[in-house]
């Protein structure tokens, strides 16, 4: 989703590599011992903690420490540890989405991490650099995810699939009664509305020559993000979309719809894969369709991480764990008890990964995908690009004059916010 809710896994590891991310930094017998019957506090996501038991156990047995584990909603989890750490009740270790990892460097939040460059290179270029804030790393990547494309096969079948977003257009308006919809998507929020408006020529920030993102270049209201909000505002206006997906609790719909056997396709994630699965629908995922410029649906590459507070008292300890936890061999398991894509690239070429249908799509979609953008300027993004799609999506304005006024209203809170960095 927004904070939670994205690449390719590719290439195998060294050995010598893997050797690394199974043992992590080499410590002295001093550092052990100093260790010894320490307590560390990892923040894990919310039924997630089962990916990591084993991993957990392994670590308190070689250093003989206790390491507790807490599940919080990880997209909130910076949030409690503005208030937790200075407290001292925080965690020693958190996970995060990528795309906060910028503020939270801002506001002093993370430890920056100093880890051998032959770990950091078990992991997507992508995931790496979602954790990296002006060269230095605050984090450790332990899943990646994308918008895929989930279709129903009681409804449509594989070989029946529309191939370009026009063609579900298409298909949804062959489709489309007021109670049963073809395809659907929450494009009125910029995470999903990204997709169209970016393959137009769309995009949030511009980059620099160095890569890094340029906040004073906005491309929400160029030609191109016009002509994607257009597309966009055909579906809605003529009742392709039900009026009820659109704002907070659109997501419900949306996937209730989906559930209830009710939309033949929508635009989701792998973090719903297990719900859809529970609720027992016979569904496909495969990645995005095309657009009509023959160029693929763009998604937002979100990223998972390990990372370790600021207010540890015990941050070389923490690091070892973030790192112990992140290695090739536990991501393993963890994918195995969570289902979440792993970021490490070795994993690509395992079969028994690669057999999900999910971790395909999800592989497949990140190929045509960019990292959320991860400083601290996005924060005035989101807000005002929603605001306005939810006006286009309810025919309230047209998609130039929405876009213009969002593009206004975040340059003037990045100006008032941000100029004085």
């Amino acid at each position: 989703m927004k904070m939670v809710k994205k690449c390719s896994v590719l290439m195998l590891c060294s050995a010598v590599s893997l050797s690394l991310a199974a043992c992590g930094p080499k410590e002295s017998s001093s550092a052990k011992s100093s260790s010894k019957g320490s307590e560390l506090v990892v923040w894990e996501d919310k039924e997630k903690s089962m990916g990591i038991k084993d991993a957990v156990a392994a670590f308190e047995k070689e250093h003989d420490v206790k390491v507790k584990v807490v599940e919080k909603p990880y997209a909130q989890q910076i949030e409690d540890l503005r208030m937790d750490g200075p407290a001292g009740t925080g965690p020693d270790v958190l996970t995060m989405p990528g795309d906060q990892i910028g503020t939270a460097v801002t506001e002093g939040l993370l430890k920056e991490l100093h880890v051998e460059k032959d770990v950091q290179s078990l992991y997507t270029d992508a995931s790496i650099q979602s954790q990296m804030v002006d060269q230095k790393l605050y984090g450790l990547p332990k899943a990646v995810e994308t918008t895929v494309l989930f279709y129903n096969k009681d409804l449509i079948s594989e070989k029946e699939l529309p191939q370009t977003l026009e063609e579900w257009y298409d298909y949804s308006k062959k489709t489309a009664d007021g109670s049963k919809f073809g395809f659907l998507a929450l494009f009125d929020q910029i995470y999903y509305a990204e997709s169209v408006m970016s393959g137009y020529g769309g995009y949030i920030f511009g980059k620099n020559q160095d890569g890094s993102y340029n906040p004073s270049d906005i491309g929400i209201n160029n030609e191109g993000a016009v002509k994607g909000a257009a597309l966009i505002q055909k579906f809605y206006k003529e009742g392709l979309f039900p009026a009820g997906i659109i704002g907070e609790q659109g997501i419900n719909v949306l996937e209730s719809l989906f559930t209830e056997g009710k939309a033949a396709a929508i635009i989701s994630g792998p973090w719903n894969v297990e719900a859809f699965s529970k609720a027992g629908i016979n569904y496909g995922i495969t990645k995005l369709p095309k657009l009509e410029n023959g160029k693929n649906m763009s998604s937002f590459i979100g990223v998972k991480s390990y990372n370790v507070s600021a207010f540890s008292k015990n941050t070389e300890l923490a690091q070892e764990l973030a790192v112990f936890l992140a290695n090739e061999k536990n991501s393993k398991t963890r994918y195995e008890q969570t289902k979440e894509v792993p970021a490490v690239k070795s994993l690509a070429n395992d079969q028994a990964i690669m057999k999900s249908e999910a971790v395909r799509a999800v592989t497949e979609q990140s190929r045509f995908s960019e990292l959320t953008p991860n400083i601290p300027e996005m924060n005035e993004i989101w807000t005002p690009v929603d605001s306005a799609l939810q006006t286009i999506a309810t025919g309230k304005a047209d998609p130039k004059q929405a876009l213009d006024q969002a593009a206004e209203t975040a340059k003037g809170q990045i100006k008032a916010k941000h100029s004085g960095k």
